[in-house]
């Protein structure tokens, strides 16, 4: 386990074990009046960012620099944040700060027939299309796997303009574009009915 790593679980555990959200440092400032200083951030405003994973939260912000996500606001923050010591005071603050408890994930295989069509690609995707399980990588009730992020609570407006982003090929970076590739099977009414329905997923 790297020093990085060992130092980010510790203050986590620490977050957590105390309930206690940290002030920002101050190269989060600009970030915070978006984003808000829990992370949760507000809709059509800024997505919820809290509880993220570190190398996650790194890895888009070096695709706003390089124009793998395309958002001129986005693109001048990233390209702000050129001190390594304050990028990742940035990103760690975000990372450690408590993410929306579910107190009950629904799993896959936890009900056999699927009626509702967002339930069912969420947990049983179509493979007639080829498309996964959203469950598969983003975790119960999207509740989020390491590097694949939490899906759950998100803001519906953002969550359908970066599945439509990945539709229309203006986002890029995801592993093996298997987002982008799922994202190009969907309609768009679908697209809609999944933001919504992750949106949902709140407590």
């Amino acid at each position: 386990m790297s020093t990085r790593t060992l130092h980010f679980t510790l203050l986590g555990i620490v977050l957590m074990s105390t309930g206690a959200v940290a002030s920002p440092p101050p190269a989060a400032a600009v970030c915070v009046s978006c984003h808000g200083n829990d992370g949760q951030g507000a809709p059509n405003m800024a997505p919820m960012i809290a509880g993220l994973h570190p190398n996650y939260i790194a890895d888009q912000l070096d695709h706003f620099s390089s124009g793998k996500r395309q958002d001129p606001m986005m693109k001048s923050m990233a390209d702000g944040l050129t001190d390594p010591t304050a990028r990742t005071q940035v990103i760690d603050y975000f990372a450690t700060l408590p993410s929306q408890l579910l107190t009950h994930p629904e799993k896959r295989g936890a009900d056999a027939a699927i009626y509702s069509q967002p339930r069912k690609l969420v947990y049983q995707g179509d493979w007639d299309r080829n498309i996964p399980a959203c469950a598969t990588c983003h975790g119960a009730s999207g509740t989020g796997v390491a590097q694949f992020p939490r899906l759950a609570g998100q803001h519906a407006d953002y969550l359908k303009k970066q599945l439509s982003a990945w539709k229309q090929g203006t986002r890029s970076g995801d592993h093996d574009a298997m987002m982008a590739s799922i994202a190009r099977q969907l309609t768009d009414d679908e697209i809609s009915n999944l933001a919504f329905y992750f949106a949902s997923l709140r407590y």
